[in-house]
């Protein structure tokens, strides 16, 4: 599950690149503003959803380029891509061996997850981000997990619409949008505790220091088979139609997350607590992944190195060494990466143009 070659157009400040990655480390390293979280960005939009920075489509655009972007990769011989066309610049589309595929189809041929500064907020920000985290994480190991979120997303989309219409809405119809959304509402649930559980498997032979480790759980405010569900929807429609939204449902569940020597919530630990417990739950998920699908996930790490210590610098470098994954990550100086060993492709950015060197030199 190793990219082998990686081609951007027009994607963001990158007018053109293409490049083949390290088997093992890609590290991009340059000035604030260079573009290398784009590299980063352009990776993470090889799998369902809208990447590590979750942006719309119309921010991804290069400036005074043609309006819109293509990503290309490939897996040896398999052939990724997606981008927008300027005629229809919110609309992704997603090609593999040339052929049109719907953007769910992405999970089932990689598995990519990542840590960026921005998810420091992750604990203290709402449930939203933390319930797409979560999905994720479980997307990485369960493929389908992408398609049951879009069909329930779809379907409830659609039965919003209609509670929010002047004219009443047809009850058999609205019937047939919760049996749905219910259907799928079970699969997703399911999927979520069942990765949980092997998570927390995972992590609980993992050792204690030099990172945290974290204890996750799902608050779900009411469990809820899948008749009780529908009933449940069919009599909150006056309430929802009221609110313009459905109220409850997967799509309001919370990833509750506790230091687990402290006893504490993530939320009232210290940053570098909150970093350290994001790690060890990457790490292990990684390793987890690995074991469920014979393969280990693309890991990208933007600006990690530079917030930690030494220590945990050097221990970072050898759990990652040894995971199997491919690394991407970013710094704005090569030397906080001069302890990576192995296959290590060093790449300077700088105003959106790529540069190889060598390790050191």
């Amino acid at each position: 599950m190793a990219l082998t070659r990686l081609s951007l157009t027009d994607f963001r400040n990158h007018a053109q690149a293409s490049f083949r990655p390290g088997r093992q480390f890609t590290v991009l390293h340059g000035a604030n503003g260079a573009g290398k979280t784009n590299i980063l960005e352009a990776v993470s939009l090889l799998v369902p959803g809208r990447g590590l920075r979750g942006a719309s489509l119309s921010e991804m655009p290069r400036n005074n380029g043609a309006g819109g972007f293509a990503i290309a990769a490939e897996i040896e011989d398999i052939k990724l891509g997606t981008g927008v066309d300027a005629t229809t610049p919110e609309r992704r589309k997603v090609r593999i061996n040339g052929a049109n595929a719907p953007i769910t189809s992405l999970s089932e041929w990689l598995a990519v997850i990542w840590l960026t500064p921005a998810m420091d907020r992750l604990f203290t920000d709402g449930a939203g981000e933390r319930r797409r985290f979560l999905d994720r994480l479980v997307m990485a190991l369960e493929p389908s997990h992408a398609r049951f979120s879009s069909q329930y997303e779809r379907a409830m989309r659609q039965r919003n619409k209609l509670l929010g219409d002047d004219r009443p809405a047809d009850p058999d119809w609205l019937d047939g949008l919760e049996k749905a959304m219910a259907q799928n509402a079970i699969l997703i649930e399911n999927s979520r505790a069942a990765m949980t559980a092997q998570l927390m498997e995972r992590l609980a032979v993992e050792p204690q220091e030099p990172f945290a480790i974290p204890l996750l759980a799902i608050d779900e405010t009411e469990k809820m088979d899948e008749e009780m569900l529908r009933i449940h929807w069919r009599r909150s429609r006056a309430r929802d139609a009221a609110a313009g939204r459905t109220l409850t449902g997967p799509h309001r569940a919370d990833l509750i997350v506790t230091h687990k020597a402290k006893k504490q919530p993530a939320a009232l630990c210290s940053t570098g607590e909150q970093k350290a417990l994001l790690l060890s739950a990457i790490l292990a998920h990684a390793a987890l992944v690995a074991d469920r699908r014979s393969e280990p996930p693309i890991i990208l790490l933007d600006e990690v190195a530079a917030h930690l210590d030494p220590l945990r610098r050097a221990a970072l470098f050898d759990r990652l060494a040894k995971s199997g994954s491919q690394l991407w990550m970013t710094g704005t100086e090569k030397a906080l990466f001069e302890g990576l060993n192995g296959d290590v492709l060093f790449l300077e950015v700088s105003n959106g143009q790529l540069l190889q060197d060598g390790p050191w030199g």
